[in-house]
């Protein structure tokens, strides 16, 4: 799809008591958090896009992660019902947002179910089963979105998006341990190189790929096939178990 807004959400005072299982989860750094947040904005900015900007949330450590709060397709948005109680009070502000542009309704119970596991696959979606999204949720993202939702079962997961990213159409770029899901089965299945596994969540943007530093193989992966790159210093948020799509809403 072609992309032409971002609803993004800077890190709030609390971000450093997001939930999260990373071991340096403790050296969060929130100013440096906020400055890489920025340089991640003024990109989406220079990509041309239209950037809706949301309050920052102190209430919500991990609201910054707007992704999850919402999923658009076809004109009309699902607002998410997030696993972890304790981000249900994110959704509020981009249910808000969102309206103003589009049609919303909002997942019910007992439906879970998280933007950070939703594909965008050109006329389909691809949908993580994993620990924050269960089949209900899969359902209600269908009916609602009325569109075609591919399930990927990996209930020992998070996220979908940690393990794959649409690149464009066609193409994927994917860790090894993924790239056999039936799911993919159609596509051009480019292999995240051994030790990068982080790097397979990257935000592609009408053609150009934002990515974090520190993957240089995947970088030339990429590169190698026509994608253009852009790459930003992200250390803080994976930290708190982000990553580059975590932190914007494309529309």
């Amino acid at each position: 799809m072609l992309v032409r807004k971002a609803v993004v959400r800077g890190p709030g005072d609390r971000f450093s008591r997001c939930i999260s299982t990373h071991p340096m989860r403790h050296t969060v750094d929130v100013a440096r958090a906020r400055e890489q947040h920025a340089v991640y904005v003024e990109a989406l900015e220079d990509l041309g896009l239209d950037i809706i900007r949301l309050d920052t949330d102190d209430d919500h450590p991990d609201s910054c992660f707007v992704e999850d709060t919402a999923v658009a397709h076809g004109g009309k948005a699902l607002i998410c019902r997030p696993a972890e109680e304790s981000r249900r009070g994110e959704v509020g502000a981009v249910e808000a947002a969102l309206s103003r542009y589009m049609p919303v309704r909002r997942a019910d119970e007992p439906a879970t179910v998280e933007g950070g596991d939703v594909l965008h696959m050109g006329e389909r979606l691809v949908s993580g089963l994993t620990r924050r999204t269960n089949s209900e949720g899969v359902k209600q993202l269908a009916d609602w979105l009325e569109v075609k939702v591919d399930t990927v079962s990996d209930p020992a997961i998070m996220h979908l998006k940690s393990h794959v990213s649409h690149i464009r159409d066609g193409t994927v770029l994917v860790t090894r341990a993924f790239a056999g899901k039936p799911a993919f089965a159609g596509e051009e299945r480019l292999i995240v190189p051994h030790g990068e596994d982080y790097a397979a969540n990257v935000l592609s943007v009408n053609g150009t790929a934002l990515m974090p530093t520190g993957f240089p193989k995947t970088r030339a992966l990429l590169e190698e096939e026509g994608v253009d790159v852009i790459v930003l210093e992200m250390t803080e948020f994976p930290k708190c178990d982000g990553a580059m799509t975590c932190l914007s809403i494309l529309l």
